[in-house]
This record gives structure tokens, C-alpha cells and sequence, in this order.
């Protein structure tokens, strides 16, 4: 368990409320609504929105224009640091899988595979499995080309489509180990990993079911969007095919950083020594950055050479994998940068306490205060600490499946209503190019149904466990 623990001294603090109840209510709501009203009615870009909201909510709520700053600072550089990263990496990898035709590979694969029908229920698998170990940013940023590409071939939606990946990708994140948040809150409530993972899987597979290919075709009908051409393969010469790479090729390249972090994680759970040296190589190049880096020089060997393009089309490749998210990167940073404001203003502590003393099941009561820091701060993995860290004590003397559950209930709310404050939301909607409204129509609601249904089968299993 040193991983989780290792996590927790970086984890964030609670932050006691800077004003009262009221004041920090109205200051998020007034942050919220202009954020809104900027981006949708004053047609201003997210970025610019973002900051002024930002502004608004500390203002608001008493603090002073350099505490605020700082606090919008530290949460857009930490942001840039952790997801800009891995989404211009990841962007440099998903440009590759394109032009060299390996993203053709696996789509025709999936599309030669399954019928129309059954397409959004092969996307949720391969989300789920891309899921497994890696962080929500960077399977998004992977499977984008594939999700285009599979949408355009079998003309459907690519909400229809790409709602089951995302589906898989989040319940993923949230419920099973060795993500953060279900590992923190393990080591918070010292619930057995074993079992937690077990439980973990079988609340993810129906929720998985419920919020993707279900949802995702009503979704589908609700909000109708074309994929975008941004990673459309060039053509290697005028009037010139370029030779694809293996499927086999393809899927090991596409694979490989997931098998580095899912072999990091494996080791911090069977190894369970920091000194190991075998532990040590793992922790290494299992770290999301590392892994990814790479499966970006692997990639321009396996994909690139492979596809037959020379040392000048490789490079010429990889930089235009760049421009098209510098935006995304920068909307991305600044919801970061929200997100930090409202974290310090303490308004996601006080909202906690008010949950604390209500009377429920702790089942309930730990997934009430997980949503309600998640609506509060927009981050996933805050929710989990806090939530966490408030009900140790009505935890203590449960069973280890029920101390489970608790730990899975915490998961699921912390998936819940994703909006305007969290990076993931603006992840999502710039890289589907859809409206706040369109996105708050399929990706909020899609991790609602996540968050709820998960409560639900938390409770079904809860009877007989």
C-alpha cells in the first residue's frame, strides 16, 4: 500500500471556509453563472471565461486579488504540469496512429468485427480496458483518432460512439484500483485492496453498460455531431498509398503504455517494497509521463518506419500533432486554475460538514459528500480525500466487504455532474467540439448516470454482502 500512502502526502489539504455558508454559496454560483453566460452568450473563449470566473468566486467570497491569483496560478501551473503534458504527448502518439494508417487498422478491425448495433458496446470495451490503468486524460487523448475514425466509417453519432469509451474510461477511474482515488481512499479507511477490486469490477461492468451503450444512443439522439478531420491521415506522396502497419504491430503500440503502468501498479501491489530494485525500474517507467514518452519514440519506429515514412515526414508528423491542443492545453490549465479557487475558499469543507450532520446509511452518506465536494471543486480525486477522510470514524468495526463498498460508494460519488469546474469537462468538449449545453447534455449527464447507477448496485450488493 506504499503507493497509496505516497499519494496521500501530496494529496490536498482541507481548507477551512475564508466566509460564511452563504457568502461562499453565492460566490460559487456567481462564478459558475458567468462562466456560462461568457462563453454562451458573449461568445468569449473558455480560456478567458475561465479566468474572469475564477476572479468572480474569490473575489466574492473576501479574498484578496493576490490570494486569488496565486490560488488561480498554482492550479493552472500544476494543471499545465500533470494533464498539458500527457495531452501533448498523447496528441504526438494519436497524429502518428493516424497518418501511418494504424488508427484505419484498428477500425477496420472493429468495424469488419461488429455490426452497427454492436460498435458502442466494442467502444465501451476498449475503453474500459484502455481504462484499466491509466489516467482518464491520457486513454481520452489515445482512443480520440479511433473514436473519429470508427464514427465517420460506421456514420454514426460520434456521441453515440464515443460516450461507451468514455463511460469506460471514468467508471474505470473511478472504481477500480490502482487509480488514485479508489487507492486513496483504501489506504484512508484501510479496506482490503483484494476485495475492493473485486467489488470495484463488478460495480464498473453494469454501470459501464448503463451510462455507455444505453445512454450513449439516447445521447446520440439528443446531441448530433459530426467527428472533426483533425487526425484525418495525409497521404504519404500525391497519388502514393502508404503501406499500413500489422494490427498486431498497431495494437502493441497502442498497448504499450498501458502494460508499463498496469506493471507499475502490479508491482505496487505484489512487491510492495520501495528499496526492490525491480520495483524501482517499475515505478519508473510505469509513471504516466515516462510511459508515455515512450510509446512516442517506440511509436516512430513501429508506426512510423513502418508505415515507410522518412526521418523528415516522422519529425514533420510529430509537430503537427502540437497545434491543434496548445487551445485545449490552455482550457484545460485554466479549469485547473478554477477548480484551485474554489479549493482554497473552502467552500467544498463546508458543504461536507452540512453533509456530516445529516442522519443516513454511511453507504449513502460517504457517496453524498463525495458528490458535494465534486460539484464544489470539480476534481474527482479531492472529493475522494475529503469524503474519505470525514467518515473514518463512523467506519470503524465494519466487516471488509461492507468497508469495501464504503470505499466504492466514495468512488461513485465523486464521479458525479462533472461541469464547468472540473479540466475533464473542457477535455471533453473541446476535443468533440460541442457547446457548454451539448456537453453538459451528454458528458455531465453521462458521469451522472456513472455516479448514480454505481450508488445503485453499491446498494444492490450491500443486501447480500
Amino acid at each position: 500500500m506504499n503507493a497509496g500512502i505516497a499519494f496521500l502526502a501530496d494529496a490536498p489539504k482541507l481548507v477551512e471556509p475564508v466566509a460564511s455558508g452563504t457568502q461562499l454559496i453565492l460566490a460559487f454560483a456567481a462564478g459558475i453563472a458567468l462562466i456560462v453566460v461568457l462563453i454562451t452568450m458573449v461568445k468569449l473563449h473558455p480560456f478567458l471565461s475561465l479566468i474572469f470566473g475564477g476572479l468572480t468566486v474569490g473575489l466574492a467570497a473576501g479574498e484578496n486579488l493576490t490570494k486569488v491569483l496565486k490560488s488561480f496560478s498554482d492550479g493552472f501551473g500544476s494543471t499545465a504540469a500533470s494533464v498539458g503534458i500527457l495531452i501533448a504527448l498523447g496528441a504526438m502518439f494519436a497524429k502518428l496512429l493516424a497518418d501511418s494508417g494504424g488508427a484505419d487498422q484498428i477500425v477496420d478491425t472493429i468495424v469488419g468485427h461488429a455490426s452497427p448495433r454492436m460498435l458502442p458496446w466494442a467502444m465501451a470495451l476498449v475503453g474500459a480496458i484502455i481504462g484499466l490503468p491509466m489516467f482518464f486524460e491520457i486513454g481520452l487523448v489515445l482512443l480520440i483518432p479511433v473514436i473519429y475514425l470508427v464514427s465517420r466509417r460506421s456514420q454514426l453519432s460520434l456521441i453515440t460512439v464515443g460516450i461507451p469509451a468514455l463511460a469506460g474510461l471514468s467508471a474505470m477511474h473511478g472504481f477500480v484500483p490502482p487509480h488514485p482515488g479508489p487507492l486513496t481512499a483504501i489506504s484512508l479507511l484501510h479496506a482490503d485492496l483484494g476485495i475492493t477490486l473485486a467489488l470495484g469490477v463488478a460495480v464498473a461492468v453494469p454501470t459501464i453498460i448503463v451510462a455507455g451503450p444505453l445512454f450513449g444512443k439516447l445521447a446520440g439522439r439528443w446531441v448530433v455531431v459530426e467527428a472533426p478531420d483533425t487526425f484525418d491521415a495525409d497521404q504519404f506522396a500525391e497519388g502514393a498509398e502508404r503501406r499500413r502497419p500489422s494490427f498486431g504491430i498497431t495494437l502493441f503500440s497502442v498497448l504499450l503504455p498501458v502494460a508499463l503502468m498496469l506493471g507499475k501498479a502490479l508491482a505496487d501491489i505484489i512487491i510492495d517494497d520501495e528499496k526492490n530494485w525491480l520495483q524501482t525500474i517499475f515505478d519508473s517507467i510505469g509513471t504516466p509521463l515516462i510511459a508515455l514518452l515512450i510509446a512516442v519514440i517506440v511509436g516512430m519506429f513501429t508506426l512510423g518506419r513502418g508505415a515507410g515514412m522518412g526521418r523528415d515526414e516522422l519529425t514533420k508528423v510529430i509537430e503537427s500533432g502540437l497545434p491543434p491542443v496548445a487551445g485545449i492545453i490552455l482550457i484545460v490549465a485554466a479549469g485547473g486554475g478554477f477548480k484551485q479557487v474554489l479549493v482554497d475558499t473552502g467552500i467544498g469543507t463546508l458543504l461536507a460538514d452540512w453533509a456530516k450532520g445529516a442522519h443516513m446509511s454511511v453507504i449513502v452518506l460517504a457517496w453524498l459528500i463525495a458528490v458535494l465536494i465534486r460539484l464544489a471543486t470539480g476534481s474527482a480525486t479531492v472529493a475522494t480525500i475529503t469524503a474519505s477522510s470525514l467518515i473514518l470514524g463512523l467506519t470503524e468495526g465494519l466487516p471488509s466487504g461492507q468497508l469495501s463498498l464504503v470505499v466504492l460508494a466514495v468512488g461513485a460519488g465523486s464521479l458525479f455532474f462533472s461541469h464547468v469546474n472540473d479540466a475533464g469537462f473542457w477535455l471533453v468538449n473541446q476535443y468533440f467540439r460541442l457547446t457548454v449545453l451539448q456537453t453538459i447534455k451528454t458528458w455531465s449527464i453521462m458521469e451522472t448516470v456513472l455516479s448514480v447507477s454505481g450508488l445503485a448496485v453499491v446498494l444492490l450488493l450491500d443486501l447480500v454482502i
